[in-house]
């Protein structure tokens, strides 16, 4: 998923007011706090590229979630097959989306 200014912005200055307008030209943010400073575009550019690298490092653990039995059929598989069997079922998840 990319990062988008509005998170990066909620980043940098969670108390603020503002809103990005979508235009042609491209976005443009409209800052309605006048006792907070309004980012700079490079603060901006350098907060996306922060979170996109969390976002990035931590894909693998989304994707196994989605993967992953649901609770209650993991316990029925342990009940079944013992842990080890278990162990075998999350193991092809954990191999198809490696830590990195």
């Amino acid at each position: 998923m990319a990062i988008t200014i509005g998170q990066a912005l909620s980043s940098l200055e969670p108390n603020a007011i503002w809103r990005v307008e979508h235009l042609e030209a491209g976005d443009k943010i409209v800052w309605d706090s006048e006792d907070i400073t309004q980012p700079t575009q490079s603060a901006i550019d350098t907060e996306i590229a922060r979170l996109q690298a969390i976002e990035d490092a931590n894909a693998y653990a989304r994707n196994r979630e989605a993967e992953y039995p649901s609770i209650v059929d993991q316990l029925d598989d342990i009940y079944h097959n013992g842990v080890d069997g278990w162990k075998a079922t999350i193991k092809t998840t954990k191999d198809k989306y490696p830590k990195e």
